[in-house]
């Protein structure tokens, strides 16, 4: 059985796939990484490359006699899984990307990532974590996944948080998209208020043959949003 490996993205952690696993596991061996520096992993020494932390994922997939398998990274995550497959793509099956996109600074954001650290470090790790994981659902802290997510993304420290900034800032995947050779599936919400229709669009139409699921009525949290949905989608990808 080919396992299907999960890459959360910033503030995220393993946990936030327990929709994921409850749905697949019986199908499919399910590996869900905590990053250093977040989740289940805070006490790591944090990374503050992308390519650092691929480096990390693919050790550890070494470490645990994984050779072929499927990869799926959300947003940070999602670059992370771009990286990895520079490295490793002859034993990647299928490469899913989950509101995600090319370029760690996205054109146009809200504040640059000095003012996201700066204002990480003013308001400390627990507001920032509430404030962020908010603006991953359509409905906000109203939305039914927002605690669960929210306490995930409160594990992280602020040094983890700062590492994680750096990463995106000082990374772009733009030049080697038409290079990528797995099966690759895009997968966005269509209310995705992080990752705009652009970065999406960049990504179905640079990845050679790559395949787009777009996920209705929900924003950049798809896995926790739209669980069954997603969940139907992976399945799709996976059963080929």
């Amino acid at each position: 059985m080919i396992p299907l490996v999960l890459v959360h993205g910033f503030m995220g952690g393993s946990a936030q796939w327990a929709a994921q696993v409850e749905a697949l596991s019986d199908t499919h061996e399910i590996i869900a990484l905590d990053l250093p520096g977040f989740g289940q992993n805070t006490q790591m020494p944090v990374i503050n490359t992308i390519d650092g932390f691929a480096n990390w994922a693919l050790t550890k997939l070494r470490e645990l006699g994984v050779t072929r398998y499927n990869l799926l990274g959300h947003s940070m995550g999602g670059m992370i899984v771009q990286q990895m497959a520079r490295h490793d793509q002859d034993n990647i099956k299928n490469l899913i990307l989950l509101g995600t996109g090319a370029l760690g600074v996205l054109p146009g954001r809200f504040e640059t990532i000095e003012q996201s650290k700066a204002r990480a470090k003013q308001d400390g790790a627990a507001i920032t974590a509430r404030r962020i994981s908010a603006t991953w659902f359509l409905e906000n802290q109203a939305a039914r996944g927002y605690p669960t997510s929210a306490a995930i993304a409160e594990l992280a420290t602020t040094d983890a948080i700062a590492a994680g900034l750096d990463a995106m800032q000082s990374w772009s995947g733009e030049d080697f998209l038409n290079q990528i050779t797995p099966e690759t599936t895009v997968i966005w919400g269509d209310k995705d208020r992080t990752y705009s229709w652009e970065q999406t669009h960049l990504l179905w139409a640079s990845i050679p043959n790559a395949k787009l699921a777009v996920i209705p009525g929900c924003a950049h949290a798809v896995h926790a949003e739209k669980p069954a949905l997603l969940n139907a989608v992976l399945l799709d990808v996976l059963s080929v």
